[in-house]
């Protein structure tokens, strides 16, 4: 029977670039294999664990924005975890939404705007 993993939180160091467009996260897994590195992440934010012989790192991150998760990358190397996101455009999901002219004398505005009381 395996022996229970001690559940530890890794060392993370998150920053964002100097024009405030991407979140950079460094994050400590010294010993753990790259194939055991379990990485979920929404648009705001992330889970991860990572198994390595008596311990599991784990951690749950909220960003302060939202990110595009679709254009998510991440590298590992000697034991460091970086995952580079870029924040969402806050115009990303709009649409345009139509505008109709509306008759003067048709809408109780409209009809205050002359001066009169609506019907």
């Amino acid at each position: 029977m395996a022996q229970p993993r001690i559940k530890v939180a890794p060392r993370i160091v998150a920053y964002t670039d100097a024009n405030y467009t991407k979140l950079t996260a460094e994050i400590a897994l010294p010993g753990v294999p790259i194939e055991s590195v379990d990485l979920k992440l929404d648009e705001n934010g992330m889970y991860l664990s990572a198994p390595a012989r008596d311990v599991e790192y784990v951690a749950a991150l909220t960003f302060a924005s939202p990110v595009n998760k679709r254009k998510a990358q991440a590298s590992y190397e000697n034991g460091l975890l970086m995952v580079e996101v870029p924040f969402k455009d806050p115009m990303e999901d709009t649409i345009q939404v139509p505008v109709k002219p509306v008759l003067l004398g048709t809408t109780p505005t409209a009809a205050l705007e002359l001066g009169s009381t609506p019907k």
